[in-house]
């Protein structure tokens, strides 16, 4: 245990990760082709249905490919937190964009089916919600997940995150997203007020 109290939410949810073996960096560069394999790891193909967050049965083909990866990464009002485990293995990452009117966005959170059960997944969304508070002085974050996946869409909810009403098309036609394996998909958009 540290011999001193960490300064912010952001740096303690950073040191639970780190004392249960994790280590926590903003995304580079350099972790590009591993942030890729994890984001596929836990949405998409056979090694994604180890998992829970698994989307292969809504959608084949990529989640996202190394240049949209940069893209995000190039983006002036966005930031990107990588997981990886004591060995250097990619296990959990997630998205997130600078507020509008004080509402964050939080996107493509993913744990791959190793990081999952372990507690990665809830430490870093407890990272991602403290995060933009404490840097960005948000009041509230924003996520959008596919209509069909309820499990989530549950989970999301036992966190606090709430229904919006609002819902958002899917973007059938570009399969740089994925090719969709059923009609009917959207995306429901969730809100939770950070305080």
């Amino acid at each position: 245990m540290s011999s001193h109290a960490p300064a912010t939410m952001v740096d303690a949810h950073t040191l639970i990760l780190h004392e249960t073996g994790f280590e926590v960096s903003e995304l580079s560069l350099d972790d590009i082709d591993d942030y890729v394999e994890l984001v596929a790891s836990a949405y998409r193909g056979e090694p994604s249905k180890q998992g829970w967050t698994t989307e292969a049965d809504l959608l084949s083909g990529q989640r996202l490919d190394a240049d949209m990866a940069r893209e995000m990464l190039a983006e002036p009002d966005a930031s990107m937190i990588l997981v990886r485990s004591a060995e250097g293995q990619a296990v959990g990452s997630v998205y997130l964009r600078e507020p509008v009117e004080g509402i964050a966005y939080l996107g493509v959170l993913a744990v791959s089916p190793v990081g999952q059960g372990q507690g990665v997944g809830s430490a870093l969304m407890n990272l991602a919600e403290a995060w933009v508070a404490e840097r960005w002085n948000a009041h509230s974050l924003q996520m959008s997940v596919i209509n069909k996946r309820t499990e989530l869409i549950a989970y999301y909810e036992r966190r606090g995150y709430e229904r919006t009403g609002e819902v958002e098309p899917f973007p059938y036609g570009d399969d740089r997203f994925g090719v969709p394996l059923v009609d009917d998909l959207e995306f429901v958009v969730l809100v939770k007020p950070l305080s």
